[in-house]
């Protein structure tokens, strides 16, 4: 299991798919972690080099005291792809991670040659409702309430009445709350309306029709921020396609990967 130390944090990342193929680089909702992304890579094209990491707070990463900067996300991701040697990637960013995505693109343009902004804002919420939710999740029984919150957001109704929901929720019921409370802070201290207009990178932008934490008015306006992006609004699906709507997400980024001509050519 690949870890990476640095001072302030130590990351765990995967690095699959072919070495020498063109590279997605991939950043997960608060949450979540490497896993959201499990049904989703072996829908993709072959011979792309898929990486994907957990966020400081998340998964197999540690865990600093919280609360944490956007700044320190981005910085996250830029060092781990420095270190792996990565120039000219697809940079994909689902919610938080998307906003790591624009922050990144803004500041290092020559690790990412285009951008995928999957269910995310320029600004996300309210500064007053992360401070909420990071009281709760520092509450007894908080990361519960706030499970059951996500997953009434995150999925489609059906999904939810199915019980399909029920392995995520679980899965975050047993968030750290430190990581939590870290992640949420960041995304309160983040408004990257001016900055993002400033991108003139190709860009993506995917919504879910049933996305109750980053509707698709959100998305498209700040996907429009950027000029020439393209949207796409995925029917039946929520807040984190990967999971709901794998085969559907997966031919949408099929498709973004072939017209960028990010494919390399043997």
């Amino acid at each position: 299991m690949p870890h990476l130390a640095f001072d302030d944090v130590t990351l765990h990342y995967l690095d699959e798919g072919s070495p020498t193929g063109a590279p997605l680089v991939f950043a997960h909702a608060l949450g979540t972690g490497t896993l959201l992304w499990d049904d989703l890579l072996p829908l993709l094209p072959p011979g792309l080099r898929l990486i994907r990491y957990d966020a400081r707070g998340h998964g197999a990463s540690s865990t600093p005291p919280a609360p944490y900067t956007m700044g320190a996300l981005i910085r996250d991701a830029e060092r781990l792809m420095d270190h792996l040697g990565v120039r000219d990637a697809m940079f994909v960013g689902l919610s938080i991670g998307g906003m790591v995505a624009q922050g990144l693109a803004v500041k290092r343009p020559d690790l990412i040659r285009a951008l995928v902004l999957s269910n995310t804002g320029a600004k996300i919420a309210t500064p007053e409702i992360w401070a909420e939710r990071i009281v709760t999740a520092r509450r007894p029984g908080g990361m519960a309430e706030l499970a059951r919150a996500s997953c009434t957001r995150w999925f489609p109704r059906a999904y939810v009445k199915a019980g399909q929901h029920l392995p995520w929720f679980e899965h975050l019921c047993k968030h750290d709350p430190e990581g939590y409370a870290g992640c949420a802070a960041a995304i309160a201290g983040t408004d990257f309306y001016t900055t993002t207009a400033g991108l003139r990178i190709p860009t993506l932008g995917i919504a879910g029709a049933e996305d109750g934490s980053t509707p698709p008015d959100l998305v498209r306006e700040t996907t429009d921020l950027i000029p020439g992006s393209r949207f796409r609004l995925l029917r039946g699906t929520g807040h984190v396609p990967p999971i709901d709507a794998a085969p559907a997400y997966a031919a949408c980024l099929g498709e973004f990967i072939a017209a960028t001509g990010h494919i390399r050519q043997p």
